[in-house]
């Protein structure tokens, strides 16, 4: 048995196609225009998954740039690339390090975060304004930066653990 034929569509013009997507196109110009009254930028006081709340990316070259910030306001001296040295050289930029193996750890307080600081010189060289959470990127290195800034005069003097 022969397979019934389809029924046959017809063909459009070349020049009704363009005219629909001309007109289409022109009502999705137009439609951002009809009822506007002013331009205005949506804002956000909350930040998008990309940023801090203070509005720096949310990685490790916001998380320092946000603790110099700090650090500029409170006169904690140091610089992007020597806190960068040193928490390349501690955590390699990993804000959930912990170090379980350490003379610190078999005391019980292992060394925590970005810039591996233990809980008792993170609270006593917290800084006012970040976080209380050991492992807050910015909380970490602005205390850490704090704590090298009183003992050795500033996180750029540090080469080596501290």
């Amino acid at each position: 048995m022969p397979a019934a034929a389809q029924p046959r569509r017809p063909r459009n013009n070349r020049l009704v196609r363009a005219l629909v997507a001309a007109g289409t196109g022109a009502a999705v110009l137009a439609l951002p225009l009809i009822g506007a009254t002013s331009a205005t930028a949506a804002t956000s006081s909350t930040p998008t998954a990309g940023t801090t709340l203070a509005g720096y990316p949310n990685n490790l070259d916001g998380w320092i740039r946000e603790s110099l910030a700090i650090m500029a306001e409170k006169g904690i001296p140091g610089t992007y690339n020597g806190i960068y040295r040193n928490i390349i050289r501690e955590s390699s930029g990993n804000p959930n390090a912990i170090n379980l193996w350490d003379s610190n750890a078999a005391k019980g307080i292992p060394s925590k975060g970005l810039l591996q600081v233990i809980d008792p010189t993170f609270n006593a060289y917290h800084v006012a304004g970040t976080s209380f959470n050991i492992y807050d990127p910015v909380a970490n290195i602005t205390a850490a930066c704090n704590y090298a800034a009183a003992r050795y005069g500033s996180i750029d003097n540090v080469f080596g653990a501290y």
